[in-house]
């Protein structure tokens, strides 16, 4: 009877502390991967705004993502309610800034309900990252927005980028989904981002008019008519109702106002 203790007693040391040697092994591996984790993190988001904004096409080396980001954008942090750029917190300080995170900290974020959540975000962060181009010479040629919505099946993560008259698309990349492979997740495709390249958000009197149609069902001469994806209406209304929320009053539309009346080219 002892022997056979002494057997269960042994297989038990033998197997706590192979747990133990492999849950070190993983911390360790964790905590030492990840300063390489929020470098590739940081790396990510730098080239997708970069293609939004049409200054990285392709592939290009680590070097060369953060060199043209670092010549060229400004990133900075700004107060949704009132439009205004937080005057205290400059590159360094919104480069550091965890949006995700302070969407779902009941402190840093408000909570949305019924119609005013229409692209079903849940929450939205008091301040919000933009990210202002300049060319060699300094001057402003366009302001990058992040914005996401839900689809059929994911929350879906895209950069906007306007000229500088905040009404005019320079280009739009969908860079994180988890749409229907070959129907909705087409929203990353080159041939739909393609068409937003021109159009407008916001007609004369101000109000939120671009517009993803039917398939097919929209006017190429129009100034805010895109089409929508075959087989795909949900991931379309999406996109949609991203764009309604994220540029009319609730989202970046008091500071696309402000930058329209001169914010970033005055003084």
């Amino acid at each position: 009877m002892s022997s056979n203790n002494d057997s269960i007693s042994k297989t038990l040391i033998v197997v706590i502390s192979l747990c133990l040697v492999c849950a070190i092994v993983v911390s360790t591996a964790a905590v030492q991967l990840r300063p390489m984790q929020q470098q590739n993190k940081l790396l990510d988001a730098q080239v997708n705004i970069l293609r939004s904004v049409g200054l990285i096409e392709g592939n290009a080396s680590p070097e060369l993502i953060t060199e043209t980001f670092n010549k060229h954008i400004e990133s900075r942090l700004v107060h949704l309610e009132t439009g205004e750029i937080v005057a205290d917190c400059d590159k360094a300080c919104a480069e550091t800034y965890d949006y995700r995170g302070a969407m779902k900290d009941p402190e840093l974020s408000t909570a949305l309900e019924g119609p005013a959540d229409i692209a079903s975000i849940r929450r939205i962060a008091e301040l919000a990252p933009v990210y202002l181009t300049y060319d060699d010479n300094r001057n402003l040629i366009a302001v990058v927005l992040p914005v996401h919505g839900y689809g059929l099946w994911s929350t879906m993560h895209a950069f906007l980028a306007l000229e500088p008259d905040a009404n005019t698309i320079i280009g739009l990349n969908y860079y994180e989904q988890g749409e229907t492979p070959g129907l909705g997740a087409e929203i990353e495709s080159t041939r739909f981002k393609a068409q937003f390249k021109g159009k407008k958000i916001t007609d004369d009197v101000g109000r939120v008019a671009l517009e993803v149609k039917k398939p097919g069902n929209a006017d190429p001469d129009s100034d805010y008519e895109v089409d929508g994806l075959s087989g795909a209406t949900l991931t379309a209304n999406g996109v949609q109702n991203t764009f309604t929320f994220w540029l009319g009053e609730t989202g970046f539309g008091p500071f696309l106002q402000k930058v329209r009346q001169g914010a970033l080219t005055n003084g």
